[in-house]
């Protein structure tokens, strides 16, 4: 039986050398952000079989960078891209194989030389890690 994500997540667009092991990745755009997700599959995995905390920190920046990226666009503030400064991620509880894992960008505060955001990560809709990130907003040329 093929995976199926929940009906709000399409195949997510970007792609890059880090995430490639990790595919499929989905995609849900909102309004004021974009969450990521996947299903749970053995390489996201450490030794003990339990989602490794290194994916949970790409992909939590990675979705707190996009969503911010999202909010910027929303309020016309121009930019190039967006580099992370810092990044916390608070692990809360374990994840296991086949759970749906969720990212999603519950705060965000932009502004033109830096935005704050925090995210949620969820397995199956229970919380396993909070992460912060600030980012540098990078000028267009």
């Amino acid at each position: 039986m093929t995976f199926q994500p929940p009906d709000a997540f399409t195949p997510h667009a970007r792609h890059s050398p880090l995430t490639a092991p990790w595919e499929p990745i989905y995609a849900s755009a909102r309004e004021d952000r974009l969450l990521l997700g996947t299903e749970i599959r053995a390489p996201h995995t450490n030794s003990r079989g339990a989602l490794h905390g290194g994916l949970i920190a790409a992909l939590a920046d990675n979705a707190m960078g996009l969503s911010c990226g999202v909010r910027l666009t929303a309020l016309d503030i121009p930019f190039g891209g967006l580099v992370t400064l810092t990044l916390s991620v608070d692990y809360l509880d374990a994840a296991r194989l086949g759970q749906w894992l969720e990212f999603d960008t519950d705060f965000i505060k932009p502004g033109k030389s830096l935005c704050f955001a925090e995210a949620t990560v969820r397995a199956d809709g229970k919380p396993v890690a909070r992460a912060h990130a600030t980012f540098k907003v990078i000028r267009n040329a």
